[in-house]
């Protein structure tokens, strides 16, 4: 027996890798310094997102059900980012690009369980700005703390067993030809497609998860924006058209930089030819960025969070004006 059967494990006519390759960046000179550059990001979403998650739960003022949806959009950010930049990390500074197969399938399961999690965490925050826009005097009685809490107990369940299903059918394929993963991370499409049997159901629920996560959310957020257009077209006066128009500002922008990068990398990837090495640039960014960026629009465009921060900065300098005194 060859020494590269002995590195499989067989179950009857299944063959598993005992490990797999991530080949990540290869042959690009000064690729360290990207991985720099993902550092940074790191560090800033958990900085970020732990400070969004902290005064969601510290403060009783935002235990509503918008800020219960904003916190579980910032959780989701913080756990897809520790499943996917830590081990990109881990290949920079120890060179180990080898992953067991378990492992592998664990990191799979937990970076598209939070990336779910962010795309209909989105979806629920435009149910929320349809109903307080459209049915303003019937919101506290549509969307509520135990509606709300309800809802996302809903989608973490629904979003478990859709990834678990996807992932478990992982170990029903054979891995025969090739152990490298032509990503930065155990990605679904790059991992399936290494098998030398049958694939077909793998290649179904990848085109459900894409279908499920990307199409379906977009189509259901742009149907809730028209009904929303549609009813700020009858308010009379600018003003009230652009209140209206505004608290929905930073939900739009949101949007705008999860999906945007992701649809667009998808979309360049199906009709232009692109190499390993910006593929893995492309989707790392399209990745990385939104959950870095998430807290800061929250911030910078919520009055609720930007008075809690000014109340906090006041109360701090109050003894030392005391003390000046």
């Amino acid at each position: 027996m060859s020494s590269l059967n002995a590195s499989f494990s067989k179950n009857i006519s299944i063959v598993h890798p005992e490990y797999f390759f991530i080949i990540g960046l290869s042959g690009i000179p000064y690729s360290n310094y990207y991985y720099i550059f993902l550092f940074i990001i790191y560090f800033i979403t958990v900085i970020g997102n732990s400070t969004v998650l902290l005064m969601i739960a510290l403060e009783r003022s935002l235990h509503s059900p918008k800020y219960m949806a904003v916190f579980n959009l910032a959780l989701a950010d913080i756990g897809e980012t520790n499943a996917l930049i830590p081990n990109m990390m881990k290949n920079l500074l120890f060179d180990s690009q080898y992953i067991s197969f378990n492992a592998c399938l664990v990191n799979m399961f937990f970076v598209f369980l939070f990336s779910s999690m962010q795309s209909l965490t989105l979806v629920v925050l435009a149910y929320d700005r349809l109903i307080a826009i459209c049915l303003p005097l019937k919101y506290h009685v549509i969307v509520n703390n135990s509606n709300m809490r309800f809802v996302f107990s809903a989608v973490w369940v629904f979003n478990s067993v859709i990834v678990a299903s996807m992932v478990s059918l992982i170990t029903q394929i054979s891995f025969c030809k090739s152990n490298v993963i032509l990503s930065y991370f155990c990605d679904h499409g790059p991992v399936y497609r290494l098998a030398c049997n049958d694939n077909y159901i793998n290649k179904i629920m990848g085109f459900l998860y894409t279908t499920l996560y990307l199409i379906a959310p977009m189509l259901v957020i742009g149907l809730s924006y028209l009904g929303i257009f549609f009813v700020v077209r009858k308010i009379r006066t600018w003003e009230g058209r652009m209140k209206a128009l505004k608290t929905c500002v930073s939900h739009l922008l949101l949007v705008a930089i999860y999906y945007l990068p992701i649809f667009f990398t998808y979309l360049t990837s199906l009709l232009l030819y692109s190499t390993p090495n910006s593929r893995v640039i492309s989707t790392s960014v399209a990745y990385a960025v939104p959950a870095m960026l998430n807290p800061i629009i929250y911030v910078l465009n919520t009055v609720e969070i930007k008075d809690i921060i000014r109340k906090a900065i006041r109360n701090r300098s109050v003894p030392t004006d005391r003390i000046s005194k």
